[in-house]
């Protein structure tokens, strides 16, 4: 591959989780070519997330989620090849498709970067329009799954970093909550990697600080369970939150427990202690990197599992108690059981 490049697309439209898991290929790219534009096409909504970051030069913003509607697809054909034709126009040396979906590899062939980057083992189709591609693997973080690219264009990454977009100060929404809190997040991507709600509010009656639970605004229903069942120490921050509210917000937590879910790997990334409930979910690819957090799950046979349609009983997070959960936590953190925040 070439040895230098002075302008880069990354290709990482979405999710929250998996835009956080490119943080660490983005800094080995940046410190490795510290001249060069980083130009990332992100999806709608969550480039909120990203602006502001000082190693990107420029956020390519996507209606992925307009774009696929068919009720207006005479207008999405002209939007999206203008988007192309104006990625084209940056002349960029090279593409990184961290997606590796038939809708990412189309952004890399029509980018026409002189070399193309990706998985060989990609889905969809992608790796067709790759110049350049190893195999990624599948048992392995996702993280490390995209470390494979940035080492194959010569970045050094034997420290992973987490570049953080600038996280916000004073917010006046949070002038309420309490000094000492920890995290909840009882939101989940798919309905079976979701340990009940009842079961998150149960638990934080059982914490010794007060817990904030959070959601965006689609899921305040689970919050309120969560609230409901929470004797009064749960505190709902439901959809009250931007993304960078939110990593303001998480940044301040003592702790953070939660399903498998995006605000997670925030968590993670900023430092904060992880308490991750998962079920069928693969904690080697998806869970929180990095130490000082913990994975808290049912060991089972079926566990974990890769079927599109998830089992009907979903053992895997239905029999994990609250007790159980409760005394993880308790084990591994500093703060006095008898202590309750005000």
């Amino acid at each position: 591959m070439t040895s230098e490049y002075k302008k880069i697309l990354i290709i990482k439209p979405s999710a929250l989780g998996d835009i956080v898991h490119t943080l660490p290929f983005l800094a080995a790219v940046h410190d490795r070519f510290p001249g060069a534009e980083i130009h990332w096409v992100v999806a709608r909504g969550l480039h909120h997330f990203l602006e502001g970051h000082p190693m990107i030069t420029k956020l390519w913003i996507m209606d992925k989620d307009i774009w696929k509607k068919i009720s207006r697809l005479h207008r999405s054909v002209p939007e999206i090849i203008h988007f192309g034709r104006s990625l084209a126009a940056e002349k960029f040396d090279i593409s990184i498709d961290l997606s590796g979906l038939l809708r990412s590899g189309l952004i890399s062939w029509a980018a026409g970067a002189n070399e193309k980057l990706g998985f060989s083992d990609s889905d969809e189709g992608s790796p067709f329009f790759y110049t350049h591609k190893i195999k990624g693997g599948t048992n392995i973080h996702a993280i490390d799954r995209y470390l494979k690219l940035a080492r194959l264009m010569g970045c050094d990454v034997s420290r992973v970093e987490h570049p953080m977009p600038p996280i916000l100060g004073e917010i006046p929404e949070f002038s309420s909550l309490p000094e000492q809190f920890c995290i909840i997040a009882p939101s989940a991507g798919k309905e079976a990697n979701k340990w009940p709600a009842e079961r998150f509010g149960q638990l934080a009656a059982g914490l010794p600080i007060r817990s904030v639970v959070i959601s965006n605004r689609a899921d305040a229903p689970v919050v309120d369970e969560v609230v409901a069942a929470g004797e009064g120490k749960a505190i709902s921050m439901a959809g009250k939150t931007g993304l960078k509210e939110l990593a303001a917000l998480i940044s301040r937590a003592e702790f953070f427990i939660s399903n498998d879910t995006g605000p997670m790997h925030i968590a993670a990334a900023l430092g904060i202690p992880v308490f991750a409930v998962f079920g069928p979910a693969n904690p080697v690819r998806t869970g929180p990197y990095g130490t000082g957090h913990t994975i808290i799950k049912k060991e089972m046979s079926c566990s974990p599992c890769y079927r599109q349609n998830p089992c009907s009983h979903w053992s895997c997070m239905q029999d994990l108690s609250v007790t159980e959960v409760r005394d993880t936590i308790l084990a591994n953190i500093d703060i006095p059981v008898d202590c309750q925040s005000e």
